[in-house]
């Protein structure tokens, strides 16, 4: 480490950062360039970042075109209040490509800063809806065990991941936590001739009826489960999933802030099983990374709702940088570039030689189980592949000596995660395999 980069790490000090513990962040690495899939730090070194970020980088880094598309609109019109009674252009541009982009009925977009907040919005207008609809009761909503859709208030204890609400309590009432469809180690019950998407399916029925049909609002998933593991779901849990929603009069809420733009192979990954949500939430990959943006979206329905409100009946919800001028910009030119390299088909294609590449270091005795879907994998470590014994220690240390090896993953519990720019080639998906292998093999 370099004088310069132990000054800086020392500078760093000053800041609060997320998701923080001093141990954790003893020794950051400090950033100061991006280019393509490459991350330069301060001290010579250059790392393959095979998380595109925070799943989001999905332009790669060093774009030129969202810089000077960021540049001219700040140099136009950097912001203006986009509240009730003002808009601009770029957010009216945005809103009117977003329409129907993602799923046929979705047809409005509300913007947000990012995920956490899209969200939160999600579930205030579910709230919102139902009260419309003369159905206050139903506020409630249901969420799966591992699941992360964020760290507001709401959305921390949507979040099905304990260690978010520990020294967050008490917990924000009406939320409910079901298992998870994860085919590999599945934590609910099976029925004899039940699949696991069956068995997951019918754990969300029993919680609508367990707390009540007329007090459950909305369903929110992630299509696949990020942070909870990169959980790719079995193809008859979301259909099914779908129906008991309709059946209970219970709104789907997808949560594609990772999902979204690409990265699973479809435009929006809920494509995967052909059904659509009542309420969409995006954010990151729709500027990679470039600018804060997020938002939901919402049904015809639910517009259609909104617009027959009495004037005590207002929308009140917003954030002042909904619609930011310069944000949406960057949104749209970054829509143009996926859509101009083909980003889905990019996913698929390079999606499967990343995944083919990390099953083949399934020879080692510590790999449980490699997963993914488009340009979204795992890889699972395990102490025992018999009794799939989760490794958290072994999972960290392979991290560390890919780290070591110029090769960024995330550990998320057990499960290394892979989610690398959609701008990547193949080579460089090679590379991602040979050095995370090389770090299994200094390990094993």
């Amino acid at each position: 480490m370099t004088d310069q980069t132990k000054n800086w790490i020392e500078k760093d000090k000053k800041q609060l950062h997320p998701v923080y513990h001093p141990k954790s962040h003893a020794n950051p690495l400090v950033i100061e360039k991006g280019e393509g899939v490459w991350l330069h730090l301060t001290d010579g070194r250059k790392i393959l970042d095979g998380m595109a970020g925070l799943w989001n980088v999905n332009a790669g880094y060093g774009r030129e075109e969202l810089a000077k598309a960021a540049y001219d609109q700040m140099m136009n019109l950097a912001f203006t209040s986009n509240f009730s009674g003002m808009t601009n252009l770029p957010s009216i541009q945005l809103a009117e490509k977003l329409a129907g982009f993602a799923y046929e009925g979705l047809n409005s977009t509300f913007f947000t800063s990012g995920g956490s907040e899209a969200n939160d919005s999600a579930f205030k207008t579910a709230r919102y809806y139902w009260k419309r609809k003369g159905k206050p009761t139903k506020y409630k909503v249901i969420a799966r065990k591992g699941a992360y859709h964020g760290v507001t208030m709401s959305a921390t204890f949507a979040t099905g991941l304990e260690k978010y609400h520990t020294m967050f309590g008490p917990a924000v009432d009406g939320f409910a936590h079901i298992p998870a469809p994860n085919p590999y180690r599945y934590e609910g019950d099976i029925k004899p001739g039940e699949t696991v998407g069956q068995a997951a399916a019918r754990a969300l029925e029993e919680a609508i009826l367990r707390e009540g049909a007329d007090t459950v609002a909305a369903f929110i998933a992630e299509p696949v489960m990020g942070v909870g593991g990169v959980i790719i779901p079995p193809d008859d849990y979301f259909p099914l999933a779908r129906q008991i929603c309709d059946k209970y009069e219970v709104l789907l809420i997808a949560d594609e802030v990772i999902t979204g733009f690409g990265r699973t192979g479809e435009w929006f990954a809920l494509k995967h099983w052909n059904i659509k949500p009542d309420i969409l939430s995006f954010a990151k990959a729709i500027t990679s990374g470039y600018a804060q943006l997020g938002g939901i979206q919402i049904s015809d329905e639910i517009r259609e709702t909104m617009e027959s409100a009495a004037d005590t009946e207002a929308y009140m919800h917003g954030y002042t940088y909904s619609g930011h001028a310069m944000a949406c910009a960057v949104g749209l030119k970054n829509i143009e570039i996926m859509e101009r390299e083909n980003f889905p088909q990019r996913a698929r294609d390079l999606g499967k030689r990343l995944l083919d590449g990390l099953k083949s270091l399934s020879e080692f005795s510590f790999v449980g189980d490699v997963r993914g879907l488009g340009l979204v994998c795992g890889v699972e470590i395990v102490s025992n592949k018999e009794t799939k014994a989760a490794d958290p220690a072994m999972t960290m240390k392979i991290f560390k000596a890919a780290e070591a090896n110029g090769l960024r993953t995330r550990p998320l519990g057990n499960t290394l995660a892979f989610s690398p720019p959609i701008s990547i080639n193949e080579d460089e998906v090679d590379e991602i395999v040979k050095r995370l292998g090389a770090a299994m093999d200094g390990i094993g």
